[in-house]
């Protein structure tokens, strides 16, 4: 699937480069952060996903021909500009959380630092990927945490926006804790467990409901999963199931389950255990699908519906409660003569004020339990000792303010890119989608509340709010 998406840019990125290029700031050394403002469906925390692709994307940075010629025909730009383009290196430092990675709001996610036109090109694609893998993984992780430990599959691939949504989305639920996907492509391309069995197209097609499943269990027997809604469940679907079923006992085969798509799916669940309990097969599973999310499964579950998978469509991989992920590239510092100088976004919406200053990012376990207690955004360079008390610092509140005495303290960005070269070995997407489920278990119960979740510590350290504080009173005084 190589293509080249260099042009994959807001155009204004291209403007502004030319500009850079023109004033003799193509070199200036800058800083961006990765961060998003807001959780998607007021959660508790997001996933982090998509690095692996931006990875991707930025080692195969190139403007070939047909690009330099499509912006030639733009009559926009200078052609010493364009001579510039053709031998394009990238040279940043880009350093990340890891995919999978719980995080929280105003964090930085990603830093680049490095030439301006070059840490700024790359801003939409950065944007791109990891808002819409992040969105789709802490989505699935929402529906798997719903569904309280049976299998959640993606089912999502027609009703995705585009193939990439398809192929990526499928990628991004898996990281969020799905146990497979619908979506072929990406089981060959990353070793998402491809799933699936029958449509009701295969049931209609023959001339009885009975003949379809009997066909389908010679074809599968060893794999035979029936879907019995096509026509009435409890009077045809399941009976007929449970004939299938004897014939292939009998024959030395076990069936797997039954799939319901429609209907009272608690009611039917629970009436079709009872029929499959009653005709021996206790270990058959039952299958739900149909417009399924988080909030539908928890209340299949409460209404004690008898259900040991699920399949998860169109809300999942769309997020459809909420479809987008509210990432930002923010400019934080500068760097002349070797001094960062710390740059400020201000805003009368409190909410987009930015963090200034070249940042890192650290999270702090408690040593007793090792679950995590909070998040503390510092200047780069600064350390916090764990072997020492620690104050959880917010100027406004005092109710945050918290002395920390039994904790260790690890920094969560790790490095990507150095001077251009990617120095970090992407992990296998089962190895994020364990790494995932790992971090999130360290997160208390009450910060994953799907209603009014605890609000999480992330706080900034005294001297970088010192700094941010000094900005503010300049510009606002």
């Amino acid at each position: 699937m190589k293509r080249n998406l260099t042009l994959l840019t807001d155009f204004y990125e291209l403007t502004m480069a030319n500009g850079y290029f023109l004033s003799d700031r193509s070199e200036q050394i800058v800083y961006f952060d990765m961060f998003f403002r807001k959780i998607p469906d007021n959660g508790g925390f997001a996933v982090f996903a998509g690095l692996e692709q931006i990875i991707e994307y930025i080692k195969d940075l190139r403007f070939d021909e047909e690009d330099i010629e499509y912006l030639r025909f733009k009559n926009l730009f200078d052609e010493k500009f364009l001579d510039y383009l053709k031998n394009f290196k990238f040279t940043c430092d880009i350093y990340s959380v890891p995919e999978g990675t719980p995080v929280f709001p105003n964090e930085p996610l990603i830093t680049v630092k490095g030439p301006v036109i070059q840490a700024q090109f790359i801003e939409t694609m950065i944007l791109l990927t990891a808002n819409h893998q992040s969105l789709i993984a802490t989505k699935a992780n929402r529906i798997v945490r719903a569904s309280e430990g049976r299998a959640v599959m993606e089912f999502g691939s027609r009703r995705a926006q585009g193939y990439d949504g398809a192929v990526y989305g499928a990628r991004a639920a898996y990281i969020g804790g799905c146990s497979g996907t619908a979506c072929t492509i990406s089981d060959k391309l990353f070793g998402i467990p491809a799933l699936g069995t029958m449509a009701h197209s295969w049931v209609q097609l023959f001339d009885s409901e009975l003949e379809a499943f009997r066909t389908y269990a010679e074809c599968y027997p060893d794999n035979c999963t029936l879907l019995v809604d096509t026509y009435n469940v409890l009077k045809s679907g399941v009976p007929n199931a449970i004939t299938v079923f004897k014939e292939l006992r009998e024959s030395g085969h076990e069936p797997c389950g039954i799939r319901i798509d429609s209907g009272d799916i608690a009611y039917l669940s629970k009436e079709a255990r009872k029929m499959l309990d009653a005709a021996g097969f206790s270990d058959c599973k039952i299958t739900a699908s149909n417009s399924l999310d988080e909030y539908i499964i928890k209340d299949l579950l409460t209404q004690g519906a008898a259900i040991d998978n699920f399949g998860v469509g169109e809300r999942l991989v769309t997020s459809r409660s909420e479809p987008v992920f509210g990432g930002v590239y923010k400019l934080c510092a500068v760097e002349r003569d070797g001094k960062i100088i710390p740059k400020i976004k201000l805003s009368e919406n409190s909410a987009k004020i930015t963090t200034p200053s070249y940042k890192e990012l650290w999270r702090l376990f408690d040593k007793e339990t090792g679950m995590a207690i909070a998040d503390v955004v510092t200047l780069a360079g600064e350390i916090i000792d764990d072997t020492e008390p620690y104050m959880i610092f917010h100027p406004d509140y005092t109710y945050k303010r918290k002395l920390l005495k039994n904790f260790t303290a690890k920094k969560l960005q790790v490095p990507v890119f150095a001077d251009g070269k990617c120095v970090y070995n992407s992990p296998s997407v089962s190895e994020i989608r364990d790494y995932c489920s790992k971090q999130i278990s360290l997160i208390w119960d009450e910060v994953k509340r799907f209603e009014s979740p605890q609000e999480y510590y992330v706080d900034l350290s005294e001297k970088l709010w010192n700094v941010k504080n000094e900005l503010l009173s300049k510009y606002f005084l």
